[in-house]
């Protein structure tokens, strides 16, 4: 029978050293699969963006720091109300739990299609705020344009993937992400490239395809997202064994459990805006050196992300196990599994870290076929490979506050490294250096928020929260 490690918490057990490294492990290795197969299957989507030219490449790359933003600011959203998920089954109050589950699910929807409608009204003018030129700006508009339409969903389905992670089912959200990048390639595969003929096996086959370009991109994540959004809506919602549907009393949305999501929530939020408003900031300075940088900007963010998601995987498995263990009142427990955590992830992207700056002009030329771009490309990339260790800190340490509740902390380290170091270092380094300039900026940032985020760790533990009432 397979080992629950979230019951073990629940029930008070005694957890050994070498048990409690073992179920962040466990627990972190299919988050950081899934995360890894999306990084992978966006070298594949970037790849074949990149074999239509440096425009449509540019295009994509101009409005990604603004998908950025508003896929932060929704995670915010969800956030407030997965914690408290968390918190309510560690407590087993999973009657509160499901309840939190209904009421969070209709705030996202509401808030995302509120935010949809002004990013579908805007999306013609924001290729020219952040700076793009007329032979980009159709197509980064025509992007961001389906991007909008496709958040709803989107938004559910990070929504309930949290909410079932925080349940302690790490695996179905992590299965299901897996999946839904291999259909986006598939959907790409078709919708970017018009109809042509390729040798397989040194037999001619004729592929049909739309020939849509950058739309077909864009399409094709669309419906990818959407797809998996109503699977991971149907898993938590019919199969999550704590959190399905039943007939039972309905509790009502109270005061109190919206008073938590908002203090949750505020602060993630305008973290995400601070990080989505700076990537944005980034763009606009990155834009002025020629579509060329920006391509290759674009390019090594994704070639970046195989390093660097790693931390993400064990940060979602340490949101859960902070969470649950607050909520059963296993403060000790909680701060040994922060510190473990965070150790965790930066040995794991010490090592990525090495890899990327091997690898980098290959990692490159997977995702462009233009010399020009892969040089400048690998040259960042190899920059931002001293800060993986310290990124981990930052990624890892999110994470862990995140499921004491503690937002605010975090959104502060947060804005002051983002403005007052990477900014401001941009700015005056992107005039003389071109985009080196911009990376060695974000190197820099990340060392000190890591640094921070450790400071922060060890000044203020995550037992310390105030966690929320079961």
């Amino acid at each position: 029978m397979k080992k629950d490690y979230f019951e073990q918490i629940r029930n008070g057990s005694e957890i050994p050293f070498k048990e409690q490294l073992r179920i962040i492990v466990m627990l972190s290795i299919p988050a950081i699969f899934s995360q890894i197969t999306t990084v992978i299957m966006e070298y594949v989507d970037q790849s074949m963006v990149g074999r239509l030219g440096p425009d449509p490449s540019a295009a994509i790359g101009l409005v990604s720091s603004t998908t950025w933003l508003v896929g932060g600011i929704c995670r915010a959203v969800s956030t407030g109300f997965n914690v408290q998920v968390a918190h309510s089954i560690g407590a087993k109050n999973d009657a509160k739990a499901r309840a939190i589950v209904k009421h969070g699910l209709v705030s996202v929807l509401a808030f995302s299609i509120t935010i949809a409608i002004l990013c579908v009204s805007i999306s013609a003018y924001l290729p020219y705020w952040l700076g793009g030129g007329e032979s980009i700006a159709s197509q980064a508009a025509t992007y961001f344009r389906i991007f909008a339409f496709a958040l709803p969903l989107m938004h559910i389905s990070m929504t309930s993937s949290g909410m079932l992670q925080c349940s302690g089912n790490i695996r179905t959200p992590s299965i299901l992400s897996i999946i839904g990048c291999f259909l986006n390639v598939i959907l790409n595969f078709i919708l970017i490239f018009p109809t042509r003929s390729i040798i397989f096996f040194g037999t001619p086959i004729v592929v049909y395809g739309a020939g849509l370009g950058v739309a077909g991109a864009a399409l094709g994540t669309a419906l990818s997202e959407g797809s998996i959004g109503l699977s991971m809506l149907y898993f938590l919602l019919v199969r999550s064994p704590l959190l399905h549907l039943r007939k039972e009393k309905s509790l009502p949305f109270t005061l109190d459990e919206l008073g938590t999501a908002v203090k949750i929530a505020v602060p993630v939020g305008i973290e995400q805006g601070i990080m989505g408003c700076g990537y944005v900031m980034a763009t606009r300075i990155v834009s002025p050196l020629g579509n060329i940088s920006l391509a290759a900007n674009s390019f090594s963010i994704t070639a970046e992300g195989l390093c660097y998601m790693p931390g993400y995987g064990i940060a979602s498995a340490a949101t859960a196990l902070i969470g649950q263990s607050l909520g059963a009142g296993r403060k000790k427990l909680a701060n040994r599994l922060g510190w473990l955590a965070t150790a965790l992830g930066m040995l794991v992207m010490t090592g990525t870290g090495i890899l990327m700056y091997i690898f980098a002009p290959q990692l490159l030329a997977l995702l462009t076929p233009d010399p020009e771009i892969q040089a400048l490309g690998a040259m960042v990339l190899r920059i931002e490979a001293f800060a993986e260790p310290m990124f981990a800190a930052s990624i890892v340490g999110t994470g862990v506050f995140r499921g004491a509740g503690d937002t605010l902390g975090p959104s502060v380290i947060n804005f002051i490294s983002m403005w007052a170091v990477r900014i401001t270092l941009a700015s005056f380094l992107a005039p003389r250096i071109g985009l080196r300039g911009v990376w060695l900026a974000m190197c820099i940032d990340i060392c000190v928020r890591g640094a921070l985020f450790l400071l922060r760790l060890y000044r203020k533990p995550v037992g310390s929260a105030t966690i929320v009432k079961a």
